[in-house]
């Protein structure tokens, strides 16, 4: 029996991974392969890394790790996790199973979209979900803010730091109220509430919307607030609590309320969803898991 199942390779599970490693623990990290900015070219605010692409980010991160004989990776999906004498068990979908004395689920977030006709060209290439990870680039443009729900006033006003030229989309839904309409107009942005035809440009680059009503407005780039929801369903299966966020509640080395289990990574903390905080979620998780190791065979 294994000392540690990672269930997820970001960076949450491969930072895990790598103190775990470093702690002589034998771990072997579970990833499917398909990570939620798989569309992404460029990642942004994790020191060192700063504009590596997420798979030359996983590439060193594999190559790192490859150095500790006690860290195997394998590109598998976990479908369950059963408690078992002295562990748990990790059945995939290939039909393999794998037991380790701890769990830890840094499986991440599900993002799903606005249904919007072109929204899937620019995702990822001009129209982003973070303004902490791409504002930078799209500071000073002419921005679309496209939005269905109601914390849109809250991104609006984040954006605006990033530029002052800003269009709110939110393709016929009534989601703002009198108060926060006069607050933005007041600032200059721009509210366009009639329903969207068209997403238009070319090569993954934004240049216009285009309404319902034959109106268009050009744009440069933009911001999408998409609906968070946990990628994968063995945590809330096992029994593990979660907020009222849907973030699966941890305690500060990641344990959950399942003894056993632990939990770090964008799973836990629903925002903002950042690599480097990712990352320090999963070295603190590993810390934990190895100290309860060290205590129950000391």
């Amino acid at each position: 029996m294994l000392d540690c199942i990672i269930i997820g390779g970001g960076p949450a599970g491969l930072s895990a991974g790598l103190v775990l490693g470093r702690s002589l623990r034998r771990t072997v990290i579970l990833d499917h392969g398909r990570p939620r900015h798989a569309r992404t070219r460029q990642s942004h605010g994790y020191l060192t890394r700063d504009g590596a692409s997420p798979a030359e980010f996983r590439q060193i991160a594999h190559q790192e790790l490859s150095e500790y004989p006690f860290i195997s990776i394998m590109q598998e999906e976990v479908v369950d996790v059963q408690p078992v004498y002295g562990g748990f068990i990790a059945r995939m979908s290939s039909g393999k199973e794998v037991a380790g004395r701890k769990v830890l689920l840094s499986t991440g977030l599900r993002e799903i979209l606005p249904t919007l006709p072109g929204l899937q060209e620019y995702y990822g290439h001009s129209i982003f979900s973070c303004p902490y990870c791409d504002g930078y680039e799209l500071r000073g443009k002419r921005l679309v803010l496209l939005a269905e729900t109601t914390n849109v006033f809250s991104t609006a006003q984040m954006i605006y730091h990033w530029s002052k030229d800003l269009v709110i989309c939110t393709n016929g839904k009534r989601i703002l109220n009198v108060e926060q309409q006069r607050r933005l107009v007041n600032k200059g942005i721009r509210i366009a509430e009639q329903p969207i035809a068209q997403l238009t440009g070319s090569d993954g680059k934004l240049e216009a919307i285009r309404f319902s009503n034959g109106q268009t407005i050009e744009r440069e780039g933009g911001f999408v607030i998409p609906q968070l929801s946990q990628a994968s369903h063995i945590g809330p299966r096992l029994g593990c609590h979660m907020n009222d966020r849907g973030a699966l509640i941890t305690d500060p080395y990641g344990r959950t309320n399942i003894r056993g289990i632990y939990a770090a990574g964008d799973s836990t903390v629903t925002s903002p969803t950042q690599l480097v905080i990712a990352a320090a979620e999963g070295s603190k998780a590993a810390i934990g898991i190895n100290m309860d190791l060290v205590y129950e065979d000391f």
